[in-house]
């Protein structure tokens, strides 16, 4: 093994010598945050797409699934654009069609029209986030590059969170349009920003014309494939009966083929769209799979904690969402915490620490009842907003341990995948728990609604008295509390459900603690260290 000790560049490397690097941090932040924001921003607003377009809300759905596969697919490709457009550019390209598609999907006429901008929105913000993370780590030396991220991380963290809050005020209050349309004028002062205060790293200039590698067209054929096909399966499964669908059978058997082509075909590349020897390592590998795990517990729960408010306990697309805000909160906070013990305290024991806090949190959510209030809820929220700076933050330091600077942008793409994949994951199997678990339990609690029951009869007997005695008939009344007992029937399967789903997450929560304790002793401040 070779090894060096590469002297990161001063801080104004990415300023030009014009601007501090703190407000270079502060705008790549808040164009990341955008583009996060708009992976759950449209969730809550989906029965409103549907209303506004006349489609069903399965339908709609699509908005969502749209965007996460372009993302997908772009992040494979985003470290060669990076390298042969130059980094500032690629920025604003992505920039500015994020910005561009955004208006057109809040003036979309119809559902089709509405998904290919999505589409093209997908493609403009996934190339953003990597790059965003490239720039910090050229801009900040490694002693200050742990609270640089943490910058960053509030933007893609706290933009899942805000995105319910934000998309339900918006739908309930003005229109579903906005969701989309907010995002244009801040696209726009950032990119007359960024186009005057960003420079391009000298360094980063001199590595793309060193390279001058081509792109790997069949690699990001098969890699992009992949994605795409195992995103259509993950978020469209449950909804077409899995493989009793012919649909999701051929996309299974699309994905399948073509992980399995590309394994040999990018092991035997020079210069491959992704560097399967880096994912193979133990220190990437093992923050790429505690990335999955945190794709998945974050953006599950941002999809059905909202869910479950709005749907066992009233609450409106509003209110639903901030369930979560207090949590963002908490979170923004951590983050300049976790960025300042980052310098200090090894990143696997943040990471084990963070992950068992997001266990705990997890845990306390399957003590869910229907007496519950909004702040049991939010404070979850909270111990969850806790949890996550502590695996987000270190983890985007150890995860350039030991990489070489020139693949620093593939780097950013990988573990970016692996949030945006861990998510599709995680709502997956959440989905999965929630449907059948649901159904188990339904038929354990309609086994003892039996007119031979006593309790059913004292039951029965009591709520008919109750509805009686409001004014209904005797007939009236009967027919009542059959229907408000098979009511509470259906809503105690519900709870059960979500207590298990809660325990799902708490064990891939846990899962990620030996990944994290997997991690080699890094050199915390100084010179970072670069092998191969």
């Amino acid at each position: 093994m070779n090894s060096a000790v590469i002297r990161a560049e001063p801080p104004a490397s990415a300023s030009g010598g014009v601007a501090n690097p703190w407000m270079i941090a502060m705008l790549v932040a808040l164009a990341s945050f955008m583009e996060v924001l708009d992976t759950t921003i449209a969730n809550v607003a989906l029965p409103y797409i549907a209303g506004g377009m006349g489609v069903s809300q399965d339908e709609a759905s699509w908005v969502v699934t749209t965007y996460l596969v372009s993302n997908a697919i772009i992040l494979t490709a985003s470290s060669f654009l990076a390298r042969t457009l130059g980094r500032k550019t690629f920025f604003l390209i992505c920039l500015g069609a994020f910005t561009l598609s955004s208006l057109l999907c809040g003036f979309a006429p119809n559902l089709n029209a509405l998904l290919l901008c999505r589409m093209l929105q997908g493609f403009g913000g996934g190339g953003m986030v990597p790059v965003a993370q490239s720039i910090l780590a050229d801009s900040f030396p490694p002693a200050k590059r742990g609270q640089a991220f943490a910058v960053f991380g509030v933007a893609v963290v706290v933009a899942p969170v805000v995105g319910p809050t934000l998309g339900g005020w918006l739908s309930d209050n003005i229109s579903w349009h906005w969701c989309f349309l907010i995002n244009v004028p801040v696209g726009v002062i950032a990119m007359a920003l960024i186009a005057l205060l960003l420079q391009e790293s000298p360094t980063a200039r001199a590595q793309a014309q060193q390279q001058g590698d081509g792109f790997d067209v069949v690699g990001f054929v098969l890699v992009a494939t992949f994605l795409g096909a195992l995103e259509v399966v993950l978020d469209r499964g449950l909804e077409d009966d899995w493989f009793g669908s012919r649909f999701i059978v051929i996309f299974t058997a699309i994905c399948i083929l073509a992980f399995m082509l590309m394994i040999p075909w990018e092991l035997s590349r020079r210069h491959p769209i992704i560097d399967l020897h880096m994912v193979a390592t133990r220190q990437f590998g093992a923050c790429f799979l505690v990335m999955l795990s945190t794709g998945a517990i974050l953006l599950a729960t941002t999809q059905f904690l909202p869910q479950l408010v709005q749907q066992d306990f009233g609450y409106t697309a509003t209110w639903a969402g901030l369930v979560l805000s207090p949590g963002g909160v908490v979170t923004m906070m951590m983050m300049f915490v976790v960025g300042r013990l980052a310098a200090k305290v090894q990143p696997k024991y943040l990471i084990a620490a963070g992950a068992v806090v997001c266990a705990l949190s997890m845990y306390a959510m399957t003590n869910v009842y229907a007496d519950i209030g909004f702040w049991f809820l939010a404070r979850s929220r909270m111990l969850l907003g806790v949890g996550l700076p502590l695996i987000f933050v270190p983890i985007m330091a150890a995860s350039y341990d030991g990489i070489q600077p020139s693949k620093t942008d593939q780097a950013s793409a990988l573990i970016n995948a692996a949030r945006n994949t861990g998510g599709s994951i995680g709502v997956s199997i959440v989905s999965n728990v929630l449907t059948h678990r649901e159904q188990f339990h339904q038929s354990r609690l309609v086994e003892q609604v039996l007119p031979s029951n006593p309790q059913y009869q004292d039951t029965l007997q009591q709520v008919t008295s109750f509805f009686a005695g409001h004014g209904s008939s005797l007939a009236q009344a009967h027919d009542q509390a059959i229907q408000w007992i098979g009511q509470q029937v259906q809503t105690q399967a519900s709870y059960l459900a979500y207590m298990d789903a809660f325990w799902v997450l708490m064990l891939i929560s846990l899962a990620a603690v030996p990944l994290a304790m997997m991690l080699r002793t890094i050199k915390l401040g100084g010179a970072v260290h670069v092998g191969h």
